[in-house]
């Protein structure tokens, strides 16, 4: 008999069982998620980062009214004046301004990053960087504030040349607007902001997926297609060894007679 007669005809798909094969998986259908759909998912997660970054900015104000030094000054008859006219102490409440501003916008980028992994994107960037000029905002009302109400009495009952301390305050950062439209800030505001953009921006860039959002269905290579499982190894097979000899080529004339056969008569 011959070895192809369980075969299917050539182009047949159903192969030797007439089983069909089972279908390659829809990779449109999972692999890919519409440009809409990605913007309702962080339209309002979007705001939640922002708000929550802003609310950060309560505690960062208050580390910010006990690290920096408060500024001495001295009563005159015109009011408070800076005792000794140093403004070292001016530049010292705006460095530690922009230093615990950077770190807390660095630590709130890396969060919103590994918390929202499925909503990475320009709208991320967007968020924390709202959150930053939010929370400097908030830390620096609320940063100058702390003892300002207490200063404010001791300045009003003290003699002149009373010497005090007040709370400290900004001198290189303001929120302005640009040619009287576009909203601006200035100095150390910018610090929370500037540290959410530099480790979400440096995370984006060290990402392996191309679109930046992992998943459960993406294998190792971050892609959105799916990995379809390899071949079985034939060398791997105890059935199949190299001492098992080859199989008989196929004959290109007319097959030979079986044993015990009449042979036809010659033509």
């Amino acid at each position: 008999m011959s070895s192809t007669a369980d075969a299917g005809p050539p182009g047949d798909p159903t192969g030797p069982s007439g089983a069909s094969p089972a279908p390659l998986p829809d990779v449109g259908a999972a692999g890919s998620t519409p440009a809409v759909g990605r913007r309702r998912t962080w339209r309002r997660p979007g705001l939640y980062v922002a708000a929550a970054i802003t609310v950060g900015g309560a505690p960062l104000g208050v580390a910010w009214s006990m690290l920096a030094p408060w500024i001495p000054v001295v009563k005159t008859e015109q009011g408070a004046a800076v005792r000794g006219g140093d403004p070292e102490v001016f530049v010292a409440a705006d460095g530690w301004f922009a230093m615990l501003g950077v770190g807390y916008g660095i630590l709130a980028g890396i969060v919103v990053w590994a918390a929202l992994p499925r909503s990475r994107g320009p709208y991320g960037l967007v968020a924390v960087t709202a959150g930053g000029l939010g929370a400097a905002a908030l830390a620096w009302a609320l940063g100058r504030q702390i003892g300002l109400a207490g200063y404010q009495r001791a300045i009003e009952a003290a003699a002149l040349g009373a010497q005090l301390e007040r709370p400290p305050d900004l001198q290189a950062g303001d929120f302005d607007l640009w040619f009287g439209v576009l909203p601006t800030v200035t100095g150390a505001f910018g610090a929370p902001a500037l540290g959410a953009v530099l480790a979400y921006t440096m995370l984006a860039g060290w990402s392996s997926h191309p679109d930046l959002r992992p998943g459960p269905d993406r294998g190792e290579t971050g892609s959105d297609l799916p990995i379809l499982p390899a071949a079985p190894d034939v060398a791997a097979d105890p059935r199949i060894s190299s001492d098992s000899p080859e199989p008989p080529t196929r004959a290109t004339g007319p097959a030979p007679p079986a044993p015990g056969a009449a042979a036809p008569p010659p033509d």
